[in-house]
């Protein structure tokens, strides 16, 4: 069998071109977006003590090595975050950051290890705006393109329609049959037994170490990704607060937090923050996070001091990050992400 040829053979690199120079339209319609409306373009260092600690987040790793030969570890950042927080604590009010970003143990039709990510801050403004924000550039990215609709495999949106939002709760019940709400506990924490009944009665398979996080992943990937963004784009929002580390309760029940992920054509494009700006606890989460990383993976990442220091006098905010290649895809109607990269990475 033949392999295919790489990407700077010139024939394949002629059939990919169209998709790659609408990829340059769109980022600068983006950026003139967001420029247009006050946002500073930040650029974050890529070289991170700590790469983010999200459990199942895994980064590239390196170290600085010193005049004297001492060695500091050192990571490839796996999002703009902790910088761009920093940034809002030193007085920055709308900043947005379009660049690289690494994840390592993730690679597919919509994962490369090095991928681009567009994540924007609104100091003083609610997590709400940030869904608006998402529809428009879903238009944006349609308007320029030339297309009416979304389309990937065989799941079709109106990029123009006003997204849907639909709770996560809401979700669970609609396409799982699964009430939620009845394994988390009035302060946020979790039922894995009442959780784990629910869904071996809804015949989705589980594994006897399976925990609550493992079965709310389990229903999101089977049941309930597939079913949104189908016809108009879906906002699910309120995710519980224990699917949440970085963001904060909302008002009306702190068992769900503003947390929010834009769908279109099952392809989750955005996550989106009400952001968590209690140091003590965003700090006890990233512990429970690390140590649910070790559980998992036998690692775990250092927290950033220098991030929490700041939090505790970062304003309150809203921010989200979306996928730039993902956005393009859709809007190109490319079947996988090294289509819409200049130089995907070989494997």
């Amino acid at each position: 069998m033949t392999s295919p040829s790489p990407w700077w053979a010139p024939d394949r690199h002629a059939d990919r071109r169209p998709r790659l120079i609408a990829r340059n339209a769109i980022a600068a319609d983006l950026r003139g977006w967001l420029s247009a409306r006050g946002f500073l373009e930040v650029d974050t260092a890529l070289l991170q003590v700590s790469p983010g600690n999200e459990a199942h987040l895994s980064a590239f790793s390196t170290e600085a090595i010193h005049h004297d030969g001492a060695r500091t570890p050192l990571h490839l950042h796996t999002s703009p975050e902790f910088a761009c927080k920093k940034l809002l604590a030193a007085g920055e009010r709308r900043i947005f950051s379009f660049g690289k970003v690494f994840r390592n143990r993730e690679r597919g039709p919509l994962h490369h290890p090095e991928f681009t990510m567009v994540e924007w801050y609104r100091a003083g403004e609610a997590y709400d705006v940030l869904m608006d924000d998402c529809a428009a550039f879903l238009a944006l990215a349609a308007r320029r393109s030339g297309v009416a609709r979304f389309a990937f495999r065989g799941r079709e949106a109106d990029p123009f329609a006003t997204p849907e939002r639909l709770t996560v709760r809401d979700a669970f019940s609609r396409h799982a049959g699964i009430e939620l709400m009845a394994s988390i506990r009035a302060d946020g924490s979790t039922d894995r037994d009442a959780l784990h009944a629910a869904v071996d009665a809804a015949g989705i398979r589980t594994a006897s170490d399976d925990n609550w996080a493992d079965l709310f992943s389990r229903v999101m990937v089977e049941k309930i990704e597939p079913n949104l963004g189908i016809g108009r784009a879906t906002v699910l929002c309120e995710y519980p607060t224990a699917e949440a580390a970085l963001a904060r309760p909302t008002a009306h029940d702190p068992r769900v937090a503003e947390r929010f992920e834009l769908y279109c054509c099952g392809v989750e494009l955005a996550n989106g923050f009400g952001e968590l700006t209690d140091a003590a606890e965003q700090r006890r989460r990233f512990e429970a996070e690390m140590d649910e990383k070790h559980r998992v993976y036998g690692e775990r990442y250092p927290l950033d001091e220098d991030f929490l220091a700041a939090l505790a006098i970062m304003p309150e905010a809203s921010g989200v990050a979306l996928g730039f290649d993902r956005l393009v895809m859709l809007a190109t109607g490319a079947r996988h992400i090294e289509d819409v990269l200049w130089t995907p990475m070989a494997e």
